[in-house]
Formats: C-alpha cells, structure tokens, sequence
C-alpha cells in the first residue's frame, strides 16, 4: 500500500478527522471511499469494469462507439 502526504488547511484537517470518526473509520478509509465515490480507479478496475460491461452488452462495437461518441457531444455541449 502506498502513502500519501498531502496539505490541509487546521479547519479542514480537524473536519476530516471528526467525519472519520463519527463514522467509525480512519481518514485513509474515507478518502478511499470518498476516490471511489468519484469514481477515481485503477487502470486494472477501470479495465475489469469495461470488460464486465462489454460482456453484458448486446451492442456491436459498432454501435457502443457510436453511442460513447454520441454521450461525449452532449456532455461536452452541456459544459
């Protein structure tokens, strides 16, 4: 497991630690649920993830390229 130094603000540190600690959990777990909330992966997860995915999926490659192409134009529309 790797570590991580990183640089808060006293305010934000002492919340943190609260929030863990009302939850019963160190810091490092909520930052780590926190990663996956946001859905922030490893390349092997992201990689398990579109192969369960693609495994699952009645459409062409065709068509899923066409459909993340369509979705990627109305985000970026949107932004």
């Amino acid at each position: 497991m790797s570590r991580l130094t990183i640089t808060l603000s006293e305010p934000r540190y002492r919340a943190l630690k609260e929030a863990a600690a009302q939850r019963d959990k160190t810091i490092g777990q909520l930052i780590d649920e926190s990663l996956d909330f946001y859905g922030i992966k490893s390349r092997e997860q992201a990689l398990d993830l579109v192969r369960r995915a693609r495994a699952r999926s009645t459409l062409s490659e065709e068509q899923a390229l066409g459909l993340a192409q369509e979705e990627v134009h109305v985000v970026r529309k949107t932004t």
